[in-house]
């Protein structure tokens, strides 16, 4: 099984990214993405409406990173310390040397090549820092950007399953995107 610290938190830098530890001084943004009805189109989870929901979101994270489930990481624009999205590891199989990287971005900031940025950054970490043999990315057929990014960045769409997601009274298709360590 693939043996991980996050002890000391790994600060990632790109040319125009910072990537560090969500903190709860990024409630804010957090809640501002998380309520977004747009930003939140493609990911089968319940829309936040109340600031205390993003907190409680923070914490868990936290808590997953602690057991080793997860990683994930603020982005910010270098310069500044506001966060404009959130990237990292949700899931982690370490005993499969797998994990699934999934990411957000404020609307502002859509569009300008961020995410294409912090995931290559992210799958540099992966497989050079942490040792992972694959990472995945499970998305809704129906989000068009988030395939170009998962392509731009050496992703291989692996799978579509047909109704495999019961969220909101009905069943959702996803698809399955990975890229191997090579």
């Amino acid at each position: 099984m693939l043996e991980i610290n996050f002890k000391i938190f790994p600060v990632l830098e790109t040319e125009r990214l910072v990537l560090r530890q969500a903190d709860l001084n990024d409630v804010n943004e957090m809640y501002a993405m998380r309520s977004d009805a747009e930003v939140m189109k493609y990911i089968p989870r319940p829309l936040s409406t109340d600031v205390s929901e993003a907190v409680e979101y923070i914490k868990s994270i936290d808590e997953r990173m602690e057991e080793k489930e997860c990683i994930n990481w603020a982005i910010m624009l270098k310069g500044d310390t506001k966060m404009i999205g959130n990237i990292g590891f949700y899931r982690m199989a370490l005993e499969n040397y797998r994990a699934e990287a999934g990411y957000m971005l404020l609307p502002e900031y859509q569009g300008k090549g961020y995410i294409t940025e912090a995931l290559n950054r992210l799958i540099d970490f992966g497989f050079k820092d942490m040792g992972l043999h694959s990472i995945e990315a499970v998305i809704d057929p129906d989000n068009i950007g988030s395939m170009k990014v998962l392509e731009k960045c050496g992703f291989v769409k692996e799978g579509h399953f047909k109704e495999n997601e019961f969220y909101d009274g009905k069943f959702l298709d996803t698809v399955v995107y990975s890229r191997l360590e090579k």
